[in-house]
């Protein structure tokens, strides 16, 4: 069994949702090259932490200054998004204990995407440049559901090597 957990910020948790329905036998809209039958995998925890106080609380770490901050949202640059992701990624791994943590943050650029593991880091980004304080919602939407197909193929990537 592979035990995985997520910190979601710009995937609203779908990479989560994906992962559970998978490991149950029923993935949702995420087309999987793999077998539930090969692959065992649980979900332990999947978390929507768009916010520095729920980066505080619940990761337990000190943000890296945002950018700019709305509504207590945190807004980093592309750069920042995937040092933000990786060390988000690692804070759900060591807080569940899980065997894989999967951190996601987006602001302006392609966000970060981080899947680490104890003998893999991955880090990547969307497909998708959005700006989250001017971008249409549309725009967001498609940067979110590349983010979503981004993780769970590198997923799939790393899995035999875990």
């Amino acid at each position: 069994m592979i035990r995985i957990a997520t910190a979601e910020c710009f995937t609203h948790g779908k990479i989560a949702r994906e992962i559970h329905a998978f490991s149950q036998g029923y993935p949702l809209s995420y087309k999987w090259t793999i077998s539930p039958k090969d692959y065992r995998l649980s979900l332990i925890a999947g978390l929507f932490i768009p916010t520095i106080s729920g980066i505080r609380k619940i990761l337990k770490f000190e943000p890296l200054p945002p950018t700019e901050v709305v509504d207590d949202i945190k807004v980093y640059d592309e750069s920042a998004d995937k040092k933000m992701a990786k060390r988000m990624a690692e804070a759900i791994k060591d807080i569940t204990r899980a065997d894989i943590g999967i951190g996601t943050t987006a602001g302006v650029g392609r966000g970060g995407i981080a899947i680490i593991a104890d003998n893999m880091k991955v880090i990547s980004s969307s497909d998708v440049y959005a700006d989250l304080r001017s971008s249409p919602a549309t725009e967001i939407m498609k940067r979110q559901k590349s983010g979503v197909e981004r993780a769970l193929k590198l997923l799939e990537v790393i899995l035999p090597h875990i």
